[in-house]
Order: C-alpha cells, then structure tokens, then sequence
C-alpha cells in the first residue's frame, strides 16, 4: 500500500488557515465574517508599485539572477543605507517572500537534529520551516502579563546547549506585535558572540514601529556581524503580500555563499514579483506616515473595546498589526470553530486564530487567540461588537 512520507504525516495544519472551510461555508449561509485571523493589509499598494507591471513591455519574461535582479538588489542596499542599516547589494540575495528567506538560513546555519532557540509565542509557520529543516525550536515562553517582554538573558542561557546553533528573533512581532528595545537586542548580540550562535533577526515588520524609539537592528549590534542574518520582505511594508518577494542578508561571507548555493537550486524568485518590488523602492515617505497613523488608530480602536469586555485580556501592542488576546473561554480551537458554525450577531460573525499553534509548548495558549487589526475601522467596531456578544452566549465561557 502506498504511502505518504513521514514528513508530510507531521506537517501541521495553520492555525491561521485551518478554519478557512467554516469560514467559507458562513458566507454561503449569507453570514458576513470579519477576517480577524490573518494579516493581510487592506491597505492599498503604492502606486510605485503597480505601474512598472501595468506598463511592463517585456516581450519574454526570463529567469532572473539566482541572487535576484542587480538593480533590485541596488535598491534595497540603498532603502537599508537609508535606515541605518549598511548593506552592500552582494549581502542581499532576494527570495520567494520571507518564508523562504527564513527556511533557507534555517538550512545555512543548522544541521539537522541541531536547535534554534525562538520566544514563543511565535508566528506559527516557524514550526513547518524547522520541521522541513529538521531543526528542533527550543521554545523560551512570554507571558501575556508583561507584554510578552523577553525574558532575563540568564535565562535565556539556560537554554543554550552544545546542540545550540541558533536563536531566532522577530521584532515586531507576529503574533503578539511586541516590540524588542535596543538594549534588548544588544544583549542578545552578547549571548550570540559569546556562544558563537547565528542571530536569524526576522525584521518584515520594521516600518510598523508604535513607540517612541526608531526600530534597531540586528544588523547593528556591535561586532556580532557574523551572527547576524537578516530575513526580510515586502509583503507587509508594501501591502505586496501576493508579490511573494523577501530577501535574506548577512556580511557573513560563508552564509551568503551558501545562501546562492541554495538560491541557485530552485532557479530564482518571481521576476514580475521583483520588478513591482523594486519600483516599491521609490514610494513616497508619505505614505509610510499616513497607513502608520491608520495602524494605530485601529490598534487603539481594538485594544480599547477588546478591554472593556469583561473577562479578556490585551496588552497594547508596540509593532506589527496583531495582537494576542486572552478569552474567557474554556478552548480557543472550539470558540473560533464555534464563532463561525454556530454563532452570527446581526448577520455577522468574526474569525479569529486561536494561540495554541504560535506556541511549541504543549498546553500553553488555549484561552488565548490572535486578532489581527487590519481591517478599517467601521470593521473593527463591528467586529469587537459581535465578539463582546459571542462571549455571552458561548457555552464554554469560564
């Protein structure tokens, strides 16, 4: 009897995508569902990105360079001289999206059956790029209470051990939209040059700062230059999530050798995608200030009504444009099925992604779920109107 590989029989399903049949079959009862569970942006991409693909006159599109086309990768050694970040256009190889940018430096930097130290919780498709890596995360666990903050560094250490290649950081972050300050990521810069670790330093959140303080970079942390490797992408900056264009960097010379070897393997990252990103490059600071501005009058349209509702929880997130949020509930996995299988409010209802797969510890996350704020206002309102309802009539509310 045939079989399917023992890989696939562990890959999980998305937290975030797994509840999209009960969505769907909501709006086919003619029930209105708030996107409340991924971050897909309704914000509009600039203009500077779309024309050069509407006035594209190819007459063949070709394989781009492995490493990605030059003037794009000029273009993004400028766009990171211009924040702060000093970058030669041979650091950056350009990738499909984020998510291969992670899963290759994965592969670079680890051997299979090594570990990667990460804070959970974390985005949820970290676990299907270790699992295909055959790295094992070592999840070091934050808590709602503080903000999901880091941890003291001596605790960190605790978790270092000689099976130890890496840690993994993303700041802002998805799913909790905590932000790390700079003396944060200095000291993790001491752990990883003390232990001669890789610092993999997620960053696709970068513009979408809320604090006072400009967003620092792994890449500057004082002579850890070895151990940085900075994973990238547009789809957030941009709102070019369909583009599927990141990049990953480092000036580490032997990462970035391997980094081509792997490029090389699957031929090259999407030309259109490359083309619209680089014309992306050219965008306005403008626009950057006014969706800035947008994300955190939603933020703070949702932290305040998800406050007000008794029994739940949220601190306020500093980055990024989720939260994550604590229910009063017995199951998040069984309320989000719930919300769109049983429950409508005026004709509408809210998906949500229950927390329990950002996390690696088992049993951690259960009463809590991730709320994306990328809707418009009038949404949101809406949709923290029929959550508020939904807790007062489901049956498993503690």
């Amino acid at each position: 009897m045939l079989g399917i590989s023992e890989l696939s029989r562990k890959m999980p399903a998305s937290p975030i995508r797994k509840l999209v049949p009960y969505a769907e079959a909501a709006k086919k009862r003619g029930i209105k569902v708030y996107h409340l569970n991924i971050g897909q942006p309704d914000i509009d991409s600039p203009k500077e990105a779309l024309e050069p693909i509407r006035n594209i006159d190819l007459k063949l599109v070709s394989y781009p360079h492995s490493a990605g086309i030059e003037s794009y990768r000029r273009g993004l050694a400028k766009y990171y001289q211009d924040v702060n970040i000093n970058l030669t256009y041979e650091q950056i190889i350009v990738t499909i999206g984020g998510s291969e940018a992670l899963q290759i430096g994965l592969k670079v930097c680890c051997d299979p059956g090594d570990e990667v130290i990460v804070f959970e919780p974390f985005y949820t498709n970290y676990n299907t790029f270790g699992l295909m890596a055959g790295v094992r995360f070592v999840p070091v666990t934050t808590t709602i209470e503080n903000g999901f903050a880091l941890p003291p560094m001596s605790e960190v250490e605790k978790y270092i051990t000689p099976r130890t290649k890496a840690i993994l950081i993303n700041s802002p972050g998805n799913p909790t939209g905590t932000l790390y300050s700079k003396e944060d990521i200095l000291q993790l810069g001491e752990i990883v040059k003390k232990h001669n670790l890789f610092l993999l330093s997620d960053e696709v959140y970068r513009e979408f700062c809320y604090s006072d303080e400009p967003h620092f970079s792994c890449m500057n942390i004082p002579g850890a230059e070895q151990n940085v490797i900075l994973i990238d992408s547009v789809s957030k900056r941009y709102s070019l999530c369909g583009v599927r264009i990141g990049c990953i960097a480092s000036h580490n010379k032997d990462v970035m050798s391997a980094v081509l070897r792997f490029a090389q393997a699957r031929l090259c990252a999407p030309a259109l995608g490359q083309i619209a990103s680089e014309g992306a490059l050219a965008t306005p600071r403008e626009y950057f200030e006014a969706v800035k501005q947008e994300y955190i009058d939603r933020r703070d349209l949702m932290i305040e009504r998800l406050n007000k509702i008794p029994g739940v929880y949220s601190p306020m997130p500093m980055g990024a444009f989720y939260t994550t949020a604590r229910l009063p509930i017995d199951d998040a996995d069984k309320f989000a099925q719930w919300l769109l299988e049983s429950f409508n409010y005026k004709g509408q209802t809210v998906m949500v992604a229950p927390a329990a797969g950002f996390y690696a510890t088992p049993g951690k996350g259960l009463d809590e779920v991730r709320i994306a704020y990328v809707l418009k206002k009038e949404d949101i309102a809406n949709a923290m109107d029929c959550l508020e309802e939904a807790l007062k009539q489901y049956p498993g509310r503690r």
